[in-house]
């Protein structure tokens, strides 16, 4: 392993900085866009309309089970693009480093967003890094913004879910956010706890092609987990939402570590689940289209949206009680992405 540290000069645009560039982030992310390293990147044009987002990842721990920073950075960009029916096409990377970081955890994070970028199969095509004086930053910062098309005429929005909707969940809730906790707590439970991590877009697209115009609404349930998701949802479509508590998945090694730290898995960070809102008659066709794919393998119906009070949301128990669903309060998991 290399002693090697991030030193002021690798960001002071001189010698150390190309160094960095040619020797480290162009040794692992090059492509024919990215090879000039001119000011801007020309990108080609497509049809249809863009779509552009930009996202900043601080978490901590950089690394844990089932991810790192690098990849959360190129998998929830991709994502942010995909709930909105966009073909992501290219990312750009920002980061600032600490001085002092060990150089071998900055490769292997360029590493990682390296496979990321070659296995969702999207570019990063510009880029920028910065050095701040150690104590003034944590090791490193990232910003990823991405550039997608949205085919003409498709409006994925959550201002278009309509009553008697089905919502459907991709996959087991709160799995990254209770890895980041326990991580950070040196909390060890049994049963494998690991970040859920990954790309959508396959999956979306997969659902826009085989069931067209029934898929209204798509949201990936990060900060605030489910929960606040779905009041946002409520209240942008100006409906109300029913839950059924035994349908929401969870996974039995999260729940028990929820219980443990005394959490609630619909308020917990997800980085690679995303909610589809679709017509009800499109809903098992959806379900069965999502468990497909290993993106969606453990997709659940979770509830419908309803008439009522606008923005409300209301989970039914087992027993046959109701109780409200809020948003996050407060902030329970800091540094979560």
């Amino acid at each position: 392993m290399s002693e090697k540290t991030i030193l002021l000069d690798h960001g002071s645009g001189g010698l150390a900085s190309q160094q960095l560039i040619s020797g480290l982030f162009l040794k692992y992310l090059d492509n024919p866009v990215l090879h000039g390293l001119e000011d801007s990147a020309v990108l080609d044009n497509y049809p249809g309309r863009i779509a552009f987002t930009t996202d900043s990842y601080v978490v901590d721990p950089i690394f844990f089970p089932g991810g790192d920073i690098g990849k959360l950075a190129v998998h929830g960009t991709i994502n942010d693009l995909a709930m909105r029916g966009a073909k992501p096409l290219y990312l750009s990377l920002a980061i600032i480093l600490e001085e002092g970081m060990p150089f071998d955890d900055l490769e292997r994070i360029v590493i990682s967003i390296s496979e990321a970028c070659r296995e969702s199969g999207v570019p990063i095509v510009t880029g920028d890094t910065k050095v701040v004086p150690r104590g003034k930053g944590d090791k490193i910062f990232i910003n990823t913004s991405g550039v997608g098309i949205v085919a003409d005429g498709l409006e994925i929005s959550s201002k278009m879910a309509r009553e008697g909707d089905i919502i459907l969940l991709s996959g087991t809730m709160g799995d990254h956010g209770i890895t980041i906790m326990t991580r950070r707590a040196g909390i060890s439970i049994q049963g494998k706890l690991e970040s859920d991590t990954m790309p959508l877009h396959r999956l979306v697209q997969k659902l826009l092609e085989e069931i067209p115009g029934s898929v209204h609404t798509l949201r990936d349930p990060t900060r605030g987990g489910v929960a606040t998701t779905l009041n946002e949802i409520a209240a942008n479509s100006g409906l109300a939402i029913e839950l059924r508590e035994e349908d929401l998945p969870v996974r039995p090694q999260v729940r028990a570590a929820c219980e443990l730290l005394g959490l609630e898995p619909l308020y917990l960070a997800n980085e690679g689940k995303c909610l589809v809102v679709v017509s009800p008659e499109k809903a098992e066709a959806a379900l069965k289209i999502m468990r497909s794919m290993p993106e969606g393998a453990e997709a659940a119906i979770i509830g419908r949206m309803v008439t009522g009070k606008p923005g409300r949301v209301v989970i039914n128990t087992p027993i046959g009680g109701m109780r409200m669903v809020t948003s996050l309060h407060g902030q329970p998991l800091p540094r979560i992405c």
